[in-house]
């Protein structure tokens, strides 16, 4: 069994003290571009870097990049041309996906009892997206998105599609400039989360570790929440499958989580860490007002317009608590 050491518990302190003083700016194109030596290899280890995106985040100019390296799109070993390859491979990959699509089409649509309803929910949901900027401007292409669902539902016979799929697949679109990319780093991005929304059975771990959490460092809460029944917990499937996304108040502020998220700082699963920190926000209305489950639900939707920096320093705080309050093993191998 692992042990807490004195040094994880001053890791975990750090890890939620640094990100509380004023952030420094985020990586900009010239430091990302310093990392790297004169054949393209990685010159920072890859700890340095997950360190300093937790810690500052990265700029939109290198945000597509960095996260190639963080979803393993690209290896953080690999040279300038050996991603050159890669992205060539990725590209061809697809394309070769795109006409398995189209030939299996008309038998998914006679044998596969799923597919038309699915394609008829993904469609409509991409309907009813806003596609324009507050200048007019169209910043996403519905056809193409609705073509890269397709495709991945096809792809994973696993996943469900869930609403709300569609939010998400429009943000890689909106950080990548081609389909292939927008494909691959959504595979890649759901893959690399752990207990993420890819099986429900995903999510449904991600609320059992949560519910343990309460119950360890806030019990009376925790009494609370019971007493109003298992739904109280349950009804938060919405933040784990769908990554918190509805919850900030920009698509910046997405993006700034679901970095931090993939680096694995300061610890594995930080998500439930978040969510957490999000049911805190209410927790003195909710024992004020005595709610039951479906005013709890309704008091944790109205949780919007989140700063991503706050939330996250928010949550690292819970995880240094965490730590120094030697917590069972179950739950402290969950957070290692």
């Amino acid at each position: 069994m692992t042990t807490l050491s004195p040094e994880n518990s001053f890791s975990a302190m750090k890890s939620a003290s640094f990100i509380l003083v004023k952030r420094k700016p985020p990586i900009d194109k010239t430091e990302w571009d310093s990392y790297f030596d004169e054949n393209g290899h990685l010159a920072k280890s890859r700890d340095f870097i997950c360190l300093n995106i937790l810690e500052r985040g990265l700029h939109p100019f290198v945000r597509t990049e960095a996260w190639k390296f963080l979803t393993g799109y690209y290896s953080w070993r690999s040279s300038k041309d050996e991603r050159l390859m890669v992205d060539s491979t990725r590209k061809k990959n697809y394309e070769a996906l795109c006409e398995m699509y189209e030939k299996i089409q008309p038998l998914l649509e006679n044998l596969h009892r799923n597919f038309i309803e699915t394609r008829n929910n993904i469609s409509y949901d991409i309907q009813r997206l806003y596609d324009k900027d507050p200048m007019g401007n169209v910043v996403i292409d519905k056809k193409r998105l609705e073509k890269i669902l397709l495709l991945s539902y096809v792809c994973n016979t696993d996943t469900e599609y869930q609403q709300g799929f569609h939010e998400m697949m429009m943000l890689f679109q909106l950080m990548v400039e081609n389909d292939h990319e927008t494909f691959w780093l959504f595979q890649f991005f759901l893959q690399k989360i752990e207990h993420s929304c890819v099986i429900n059975i995903g999510v449904a771990k991600n609320l059992e570790i949560l519910s343990s959490l309460i119950s360890f460092l806030d019990p009376t809460f925790a009494e609370h929440l019971k007493g109003k029944g298992a739904g109280a917990i349950q009804a938060l499937f919405p933040w784990f499958c769908l990554l918190f996304q509805r919850a900030f108040k920009s698509f910046d502020d997405v993006w700034r989580l679901w970095e931090v998220l993939l680096t694995g700082k300061p610890c594995r699963n930080f998500q439930v860490m978040v969510a957490y920190s999000m049911l805190q926000m209410v927790k003195e209305q909710i024992l004020l007002e005595s709610m039951n489950g479906e005013n709890i639900v309704m008091a944790c939707n109205n949780l919007i317009d989140l700063d991503a920096d706050e939330l996250i320093s928010s949550a690292c705080l819970v995880y240094a608590e965490l730590m120094q309050r030697d917590p069972p093993e179950p739950l402290k191998q969950f957070f290692q």
